[in-house]
């Protein structure tokens, strides 16, 4: 039971990272959705900050990745160090969840905390699994 626990909450984390992924490509793309990220302070991003976004997509694909292979979703990748690697984002969304919580943008933080929070709780879920 625990074991399908952890399968599907790794399905659901790639999910979310692709969403967010998504989220990322459209404000690279220049749509006004900056008041829900990156603090707010722009409703369309500058350039070098869609440059930023793009990256950050590519980053959020390669968790999802990470997570499916850790869990055994996904084969192949075998030369990924899913345990070192699945800390590393577990400890990174514990930490982007506390930064949206102190964001300055009011949108950011009715949207972004709660969805990297439950990110958070479920890639510690797979962590300590």
């Amino acid at each position: 039971m625990a074991t399908e626990f952890v399968y599907f909450s790794s399905i659901i984390v790639a999910i979310m990272f692709v969403s967010i992924s998504v989220f990322q490509v459209l404000l690279s793309l220049g749509y006004p959705l900056g008041e829900f990220a990156m603090g707010g302070f722009y409703k369309v991003l500058p350039k070098k900050l869609r440059i930023m976004s793009m990256i950050n997509a590519i980053i959020l694909l390669f968790m999802g990745i990470v997570f499916l292979k850790h869990t055994d979703v996904l084969y192949g990748f075998n030369f990924l160090p899913t345990n070192t690697l699945v800390w590393i984002i577990t400890i990174f969304l514990g930490t982007n969840t506390i930064t949206n919580l102190l964001s300055q943008s009011k949108k950011e933080r009715r949207m972004m905390t709660p969805f990297s929070s439950i990110a958070f709780l479920l890639c510690l879920f797979i962590t300590l699994s």
